[in-house]
């Protein structure tokens, strides 16, 4: 056992140093490890061998998978049932939108620009069309968008595209048998009776220090996950929908979400993240630089073609219009799920998934940088205390009815 310590010590310690630099350089912290994870494996990789880093290890394997399990969950779980009923329209036009425009224009830049199989393409074009709740939510809660309607909207439509992602995931990529139609029965039935279920089962034995809440929510995922495992599909799929379908329950008991995070992102993602960066060649990258910024440049493009119509119809206006569509160009989680997918499958190469991954990297940054840089929407931000107390009487109460209005 002294080597499987001496292992998660090493892999704790890059969480570490990834969770330093995304303080100090105000970045998400997924996207400090892929990097921590791509960096460790080129030096120690380079120095001592790149065995050493354990990602074939049968336990760095399962925490990384249900890392990415539960964070599947908890981004479904985010869900806000009220405003997405109010704002149906609008989020299913602009995410499906997000989802269908850089699914396509990326399968088909992989396709005809750089040479891949119809397969490879198509995964390569699931992986970019990808929309990143964990960059758009951060971004919502640093500038308190969060509790605007405009910024609840976003997050659907984010929740929405990403939905696409996964069931384009499974669809494409899993083989139609009976285990298929097994699994689809069995989650029908698994959706429906969750909603129903869960919420009486907790009232009647949560809140105990034995956790039970925790266990049934794991037991639902790894169960619907080993399911969807058998059935050849992918377990973020059931994992992604239970948290949607739970999202007006669980998702609003906010103790039981914050244990749920401290679990994950403690313990659980490093793992994942870390892992899926070190699969990432820099060497493979450097020979190829037109092709990591040829997909990420399709990404963008096709994302505002695809985006900005649609908001520009719902009269949004330019501001909000362009920062709909550069945040909506934002990928992380799900991309690197799927580029993950597609390496461990046998899908894409090495070489390809580099190329994947970078491309979900760059969009994690770039359009972000963009967005809060030139289209930030002041005009919705929360005013502060001070602000409040320079307003004349009449613009004080104006502000606070438009601000009131905003939020639910």
């Amino acid at each position: 056992m002294t080597g499987v310590w001496a292992l998660a010590a090493l892999w704790l310690g890059l969480a570490l140093v990834a969770s330093l630099l995304s303080i100090w350089f105000r970045v998400s912290t997924a996207l400090s490890e892929i990097v921590v994870g791509t960096i460790a494996q080129l030096i120690i990789g380079a120095v001592i061998g790149s065995a050493v880093l354990g990602t074939d290890e049968s336990w760095v394997k399962f925490l990384s998978g249900i890392g990415a399990i539960v964070l599947t969950f908890l981004a479904g779980a985010e869900l806000d049932p009220v405003v997405f009923k109010k704002k149906w329209k609008e989020a299913t036009a602009v995410g499906l939108a997000g989802f269908f425009f850089p699914f396509f224009g990326c399968a088909a830049g992989a396709y005809y620009v750089l040479g891949w199989g119809v397969m490879q393409s198509w995964l390569g074009g699931v992986a970019l069309s990808t929309t990143s709740v964990a960059v758009v939510y951060a971004v919502m809660i640093e500038f308190g968008l969060n509790k605007t309607e405009y910024g609840k909207t976003v997050l659907a439509a984010c929740f929405i595209n990403d939905l696409g992602t996964v069931l384009a995931l499974g669809f494409i990529f899993a083989p139609f048998t009976m285990k298929t139609l097994i699994f689809a029965g069995v989650a029908v039935v698994v959706f429906a009776i969750l909603p129903w279920l869960t919420p009486r089962f907790f009232r009647l034995y949560g809140n105990r220090p034995s956790e039970l809440e925790t266990k049934f929510l794991l037991l639902c995922l790894l169960g619907m996950g080993a399911l969807a495992g058998w059935a050849d599909s992918e377990a973020v799929l059931p994992a992604y929908i239970i948290g949607m379908v739970l999202a007006g329950t669980v998702g609003k008991d906010h103790v039981l979400i914050r244990r749920l995070r401290t679990l994950t992102f403690g313990l659980l993602t490093p793992f994942y993240f870390i892992r899926a960066g070190s699969f990432v060649s820099i060497p493979a990258l450097v020979a190829a630089p037109f092709a990591f910024v040829f997909m990420l440049l399709v990404k963008m493009g096709t994302k505002f073609v695809g985006v900005y119509p649609v908001t520009r119809a719902y009269k949004s206006p330019n501001p909000e219009a362009m920062y709909t569509t550069l945040l909506m160009s934002t990928g992380l989680t799900f991309g690197t799920i799927s580029s993950l997918y597609g390496l461990s499958h046998g899908i894409i190469d090495q070489s390809q998934y580099s190329i994947l991954v970078a491309g979900v990297i760059g969009s994690a940054v770039i359009p972000t940088l963009i967005a809060n840089a030139f289209f930030l929407p002041k005009h919705l931000l929360p005013k502060s205390e001070e602000e409040q107390d320079l307003l004349p009487e009449s613009g004080r109460v104006a502000s606070l009815q438009r601000i009131a209005g905003q939020a639910d």
